[in-house]
């Protein structure tokens, strides 16, 4: 099962990593854990070299981030609450998100854009407010390139390291990957299916 999922990521290349990890952070539901868990078996096995799979990772990451960021940037309040409540379902996302983001980046300010990239929480989501509060697109893409470089890093010689300190790690940790991948697509088609947006209105 590993050896399939190397492959595949071999034959994906680094501007298919770079393109899905771009993806992963525009729309929903790949993690990135399963898209850089992959590329790190394939690190592993010395098919694909780590700093490479880092730097195309990362420009994936700031390429997808920075998308949102624009949206928050040029559209503002005004226009961004028609698109969240028309299109919200199919990006798991509502109005009140939006105003919780905003919320906590004013509260704690720019470096939460760092911290949150390094973490599984608010990664991308951060980058609405941000947009939204006219952050310097320079330090913007320097603080997302910092914070997903780091995470990228973790989730790639995590890997190596997993999988060398268990016997078996190769196969067990592909099947987690593919369980990660698995899941999150079934818990995305789960909420597609019970979604019951709130009025931002209320």
């Amino acid at each position: 099962m590993d050896s399939v999922i190397v492959d595949i990521v071999q034959q994906l290349g680094l501007a298919g990593i770079a393109i899905l990890m771009a993806l992963e952070n525009i729309f929903p539901p790949m993690p990135s854990e399963a898209i850089m868990g992959a590329a790190g078996l394939a690190v592993h096995h010395g098919r694909m070299s780590l700093w490479a799979v880092v730097v195309a990772g990362t420009i994936g990451t700031l390429v997808g981030n920075y998308f949102w960021f624009w949206i928050g940037d040029k559209w503002g309040y005004e226009r961004l609450g028609p698109f969240i409540d028309r299109w919200g379902r199919w990006l798991t996302m509502e109005w009140e998100d939006v105003e919780n983001a905003s919320r906590f980046f004013r509260k704690h300010g720019h470096w939460v854009v760092f911290l949150l990239r390094t973490t599984p929480i608010m990664r991308t989501m951060i980058s609405l407010p941000a947009g939204l509060a006219h952050m310097n697109w320079i330090k913007f893409s320097i603080f997302t390139a910092a914070g997903a470089a780091l995470w990228n890093i973790l989730l790639v010689v995590g890997t190596g390291w997993l999988v060398s300190a268990f016997p078996g790690g190769t196969s067990i940790f592909a099947g987690v990957l593919i369980a990660i991948a698995a899941i999150s697509i079934l818990a995305y088609i789960w909420r597609l299916i019970t979604w019951k947006p709130r009025s931002r209105r209320d």
